[in-house]
């Protein structure tokens, strides 16, 4: 069999199956470069090169830079800030991603701006009831729209420019693509707001989790919690002023449990000595707290909300886990209490329920009881981790959700911020800024190493390093010159405008199936020796290369980032062409009729 045709036919085979979605994208794209090696298309090299494409070893460190920032809480802090900026209105909201998304493209590249807000788009989606499918897919169309803004938005304007100054012209300025990259951003914006509603599928992925941004008061108000814990504030000559938190000590006040101490006017942060003004939480009886509060001159309140309870209970350093008691755990049987700390000496029990009634005193644990325990969240993150319960809500995704700059967030933020530094400004390889990013998010203890490993989504990176090989069988047999000869020699004769959009449909419908960088390696010395044929000059037939590079809009395998996004918004391939459709016939419009409005031909 001729292998151009064979590799169509492996082409059609492989879109079919995606379209199908009965088999597991995961084994259609690895089962891609077996059939192209099985044909004898390509050799051993060729079929696994993917798996260490630079490319693929920076989109799996930016999932743990990504990981890093949702850990700390980073991620739920731009969440509210968009939230309190938007409001109630979707356009709003779809304007200010997209303007962040391509500010941050601007400067790193679509992939690495995709990755870093995935977590805080899904957050904001969960925050306001909002299906994510109805925001990532406008977050990565909004982001290809802005790589053609500067010079790095996208490694295809680098080669863009590249061939123009070797094509014996003179380079592309770096902020020069901007004049077709704002109209097209603009547009992109509008097609956006106007149909993405329409158009996108209202589909939650069964991974997204449910909010829990107000789970702390929800469960101090079906603990009836209000009247057992009390925040009591420092006065100026209370003997705790100038002590460690630490050597605060309730011992002599018996059914009194310390909780934690506060700064004044900032619930998430704790201090290293208490001050005037600060508050001792603490948890037990009214009683024994009015003891305290007048032994140690203590300000005290009887009544609290359920939102100051909260505040008190969930905050930078300390948490809340509610816990189930299975069949046949072995702490049934055992006597619990409220106040009661348990065997580790870290975490607190705050109630027990038993059909949804607070039992009082002593409780003997049997099946089906619930227990609600108060402690640091790495005493919660450990002590919950035991076979003998079931965690109702995982406390690790409580803290992400309801602790807005957590521990270890200014630590991620500056790697994050000096990997965006490094890579706008060229100063080493992306893929090597990327892994010093991953590497100090471990180092800083942002992150442990198995949390490093689990923040990488292995279905994307497999995708993506499977599905290379096929952009090189494409090049290796003329499959895609054939096509884009054929292009070429239809519109070259029928005028100037003419063959920038017939290069454009033929750049434009590769770049769905392989990658734009190859895409443009291959069109590139086709629209040149078509543009010396035609007595133009290259400068608009290049520039038309890169905006057709950019549309990648109609399949999940066109871009890594199309391919991130699938999984959490729960996507299927024929999703993405719908919405698609009318965002490649704005590119169309721009690139054959604005290009050469400023690149004369």
């Amino acid at each position: 069999m001729n292998q151009i045709a064979a590799v169509f036919i492996v082409i059609v085979v492989v879109v079919a199956l995606f379209v199908w979605n009965k088999i597991p994208v995961v084994i259609v794209s690895i089962a891609t470069p077996l059939a192209l090696y099985a044909l004898g298309i390509l050799n051993l090299g060729e079929t696994v090169v993917g798996f260490g494409d630079a490319a693929v070893i920076f989109i799996a460190t930016l999932f743990v830079v990504s990981e890093g920032l949702d850990a700390t809480g980073v991620t739920a802090w731009a969440g509210r800030f968009l939230i309190a900026k938007a409001g109630a209105s979707r356009t709003r909201l779809l304007v200010i991603i997209i303007a962040l998304v391509s500010l941050m493209t601007a400067l790193i590249s679509v992939n690495g701006a995709v990755a870093a807000l995935l977590p805080m788009v899904v957050v904001i989606a969960i925050r306001l009831n909002i299906p994510a499918s109805k925001l990532l897919m406008p977050l990565v169309f909004g982001a290809h729209a802005a790589s053609l803004l500067t010079l790095t938005g996208t490694p295809v304007n680098v080669i863009v420019s590249d061939a123009a100054l070797n094509a014996g012209g003179r380079p592309f300025g770096y902020f020069e693509f901007a004049l077709v990259g704002v109209p097209l951003l603009l547009g992109t914006m509008a097609i956006l707001i106007l149909f993405g509603d329409r158009l996108l599928p209202h589909r939650t992925s069964p991974t997204i989790w449910r909010d829990l941004s107000e789970h702390a008061r929800t469960l101090v108000e079906e603990y009836a919690l209000e009247d057992g814990v009390f925040r009591l504030r420092v006065r100026p000559h209370s003997p705790y002023v100038g002590l460690s938190p630490s050597s605060i000590d309730v011992k002599d006040y018996p059914g009194l449990t310390l909780v934690s101490v506060q700064v004044a006017e900032e619930p998430y942060f704790t201090t290293p000595l208490v001050a005037a003004g600060d508050f001792v939480i603490v948890s037990g009886e009214a009683k024994a707290a009015r003891n305290l509060a007048a032994d140690k001159i203590l300000g005290f309140r009887s009544e609290q909300a359920a939102a100051d309870v909260g505040e008190a209970l969930v905050n930078r350093n300390s948490g809340l886990g509610e816990l189930v008691i299975p069949p046949r755990s072995g702490l049934i049987g055992r006597p619990v209490f409220p106040g009661m700390v348990t065997s580790g000496g870290e975490l607190v029990i705050l109630a027990v329920q038993r059909r949804g009634e607070n039992q009082v005193g002593e409780t003997v644990l049997a099946a089906g009881d619930t227990l609600l325990l108060q402690g640091t969240w790495e005493a919660l993150d450990e002590g919950l981790d035991d076979p003998d319960v079931l965690v109702v809500d995982s406390p690790e995704i409580l803290r992400r959700q309801a602790v807005p700059l957590g521990r270890g967030a200014k630590q991620a933020i500056a790697v994050l911020a000096g990997m965006i530094i490094v890579v706008a400004f060229d100063l080493m390889p992306a893929v090597i800024a990327g892994l010093i990013a991953a590497c100090l998010m471990v180092l800083l203890g942002v992150l442990t190493v198995q949390q490093a490993y689990r923040s990488i989504n292995w279905t994307t990176i497999i995708l993506v390093g499977a599905m290379m090989p096929l952009s090189t069988a494409i090049s290796k047999t003329g499959a895609a010159r054939l096509l884009a000869d054929g292009v070429v020699a239809v519109v070259g004769a029928a005028g100037p405008h003419a063959l920038l959009a017939g290069l454009f449909v033929i750049t434009a419908l590769l770049g769905q199936l392989i990658s734009n960088m190859a895409t443009a390696l291959i069109v590139i010395p086709i629209g040149l020796a078509a543009a010396a044929q035609a007595g133009i000059s290259p400068m608009p037939v290049l520039m038309n290369v890169a905006v057709a590079g950019a549309a990648s809009f109609l399949t999940p395998i066109a871009t890594p980032v199309n391919l991130i996004v699938k999984g959490p918004a729960g996507y299927h391939f024929g999703d993405y062409w719908k919405l698609g459709l009318p965002l490649l016939g704005w590119f169309l419009l721009v690139s054959t009729f604005l290009v050469p409005v400023f690149w004369r031909f």
